[in-house]
């Protein structure tokens, strides 16, 4: 969230923040959202515990729409979205990933890549479809694995290209760049 807001208030990205969610009462989120005077709200997804379904689903769509929100982004959203949120935004989901998908999707990605022996890690912006990191990629940024790497320091060089990224998938979309034909996301120069 922060390298997406950063972006906007910088004149880079035109976009306007409407409403943060999350489905942790006290997320840090939440309260960055209350400091930048953006609406904010807390998503009681019980009794579900891995996935955005049922009445909470629904509370979700609700509010996104009272927001007048075109476009949903996810970070840190570890839900698995269903089709009621796909519907309501078609091809306008997006999902930060921490792997170069198709490689390591699932959770914690970048120790999947060290487990592996993976050379190279790195992030993925793409669609939200009903697959779990499966939908049309946008944007790709890649890091080397180091010999000397941990999960923790693999993770951090990943996060720094995911601030990059999830603004640049952003930018294209915002400005009408991108296509999707099949799996593919074709994009338009600028």
């Amino acid at each position: 969230m922060k390298s997406v807001l950063d972006a906007i208030n910088a004149g880079n990205l035109n976009a306007e923040m409407r409403i943060v969610l999350s489905d942790v009462a006290d997320a840090g989120i939440l309260a960055r959202a209350r400091r930048n005077n953006i609406r904010h709200a807390w998503l009681d997804c019980a009794p579900f515990k891995t996935k955005l379904d049922g009445a909470a689903e629904q509370r979700c769509i609700a509010m996104l729409r009272e927001a007048d929100v075109d476009t949903v982004i996810l970070a840190g959203f570890m839900r698995i979205v269903k089709p009621g949120l796909l519907n309501a935004f078609p091809m306008r989901v997006l999902n930060i990933h921490p792997a170069l998908l198709p490689a390591f999707p699932g959770l914690q990605a970048w120790r999947q890549a060290l487990d592996y022996g993976a050379k190279v890690a790195g992030c993925t912006v793409h669609f939200v479809d009903a697959g779990t990191d499966t939908g049309p990629v946008i944007v790709q940024r890649s890091v080397p694995v180091l010999e000397d790497d941990t999960p923790e320091t693999l993770h951090a060089r990943i996060q720094t290209q995911e601030h990059e990224a999830y603004p640049e998938a952003l930018r294209l979309l915002s400005e009408g760049r991108l296509s999707v034909d099949g799996r593919r996301v074709l994009i338009r120069n600028g």
